[in-house]
């Protein structure tokens, strides 16, 4: 029997979607009007250029992920490789550092630490679970539709 295969829902695409967006539209507009009065002002060319920068930005993004039929199952490893880790291990790992040697201090410092490696081994398994379902996937992936079809991918 094989290992279920688990997707992302597409409020979770669109949501990392329009992050990674954000970034690269208010990216590319701080370039394009540093030094200038539309960077801290809201005018009609800085709304304009906004509003065109991120429309195309996710044209773009649609683009790709409509032409790449894995793409999907690489969002998975990429966020079991940097979110997990980012989102849980980093924490824990800093508090970790920064508490370093005073442990055992108290009851608080004693929880603190027990609730902390917690946190730091589920980060670790989602990274290595979600990267052995991600790798899972694709190798499964290529019985599922092609590229700009409107083929079922139901198995």
């Amino acid at each position: 029997m094989s290992a279920p295969i688990t997707y992302l829902h597409p409020h979770q695409i669109v949501i990392a979607g329009v992050i990674y967006g954000h970034v690269a539209g208010k990216y590319i507009f701080v370039r394009i009007f540093r030094g200038t009065e539309h960077l801290t002002k809201r005018t009609w060319k800085a709304t304009g250029t906004w509003l065109a920068l991120t429309a195309a930005l996710w044209l773009v993004a649609w683009v790709i992920a409509e032409s790449i039929p894995v793409f999907n199952d690489m969002l998975g490893i990429i966020s079991a490789l940097f979110a997990s880790h980012f989102t849980y291990s980093m924490s824990a790992v800093f508090w970790l550092f920064m508490n370093y040697g005073q442990y055992g201090a108290n009851w608080k410092k004693m929880a603190l630490t027990a609730v902390n490696v917690l946190i730091l081994g589920v980060g670790w398994a989602v990274c290595v679970l979600g990267l052995w379902t991600s790798g899972v996937a694709i190798q499964q992936g290529a019985s599922r539709g092609g590229v700009w079809t409107c083929k079922s991918n139901a198995q």
